[in-house]
């Protein structure tokens, strides 16, 4: 586990500690002890199946951004994580067990609908904070097998341009990276332009 100044540090670049935060943080300490921190005599790459919560945990811990390359979203919606060490292509997945965040609890998802609507008052949003709080600390000092399965893994780590060259989008006229312009109709567009976001 992480010593208190580092968790307050991860918990200030968040906003705030909540359960996904700290299945983050668990996620990360997994990736620590298996692969290491990215650094440049062990350069790593983590790959998100998420863009929620445990994401800034595993940014922050990992030493992986989106701007170095090596952080990858894959929009697959599931806390799954996976960390490629790439000196030697040691890769494994991290997968949060569907009982992670622990059993169901009516009382906790009635006040997140109240609190998410903004019909909560102060009394539910103080409760609901609590159990939030609650719930936090248990995942903080649960068993990493109680929360994870980690398996070894195979990753296709996305590769970024080799070089950087801006084009301008001939319909919205905005400056983009030209591996993500296509040529339709004799005219260089971006994707949004082509509605091929994704």
């Amino acid at each position: 586990m992480y010593e208190s100044g580092l968790l307050d540090e991860v918990v200030r670049f968040h906003g705030h500690m909540c359960p996904g935060l700290a299945l983050g943080i668990r996620a990360a300490e997994v990736a620590r002890n298996e692969v290491g921190v990215n650094s440049p005599e062990n350069p790593v790459v983590a790959i998100v199946e998420t863009d929620l919560c445990p994401a800034d945990a595993i940014q922050y811990l990992m030493g992986c951004t989106f701007g170095r390359g090596n952080l990858v979203h894959l929009d697959h919606g599931k806390n799954a994580f996976t960390f490629v060490r790439l000196r030697d292509n040691h890769v494994i997945r991290v997968v949060a067990r569907p009982d992670a965040f622990g059993p169901p609890d009516p009382e906790f998802s009635t006040l997140f609908e109240k609190v998410r609507s903004g019909q909560a008052s102060a009394e539910e949003r103080a409760t609901f904070e609590e159990l939030q709080r609650r719930r936090a600390q248990a995942i903080l000092t649960a068993s990493l097998d109680r929360l994870f399965r980690v398996e070894p893994a195979e990753a296709q780590v996305p590769r970024r341009p080799r070089t950087v060259r801006w084009v301008v989008c001939a319909s919205c006229g905005e400056a983009t990276l030209e591996s993500h312009t296509e040529e339709r109709d004799g005219r260089r567009c971006c994707r949004r332009c082509l509605g091929k976001l994704g």
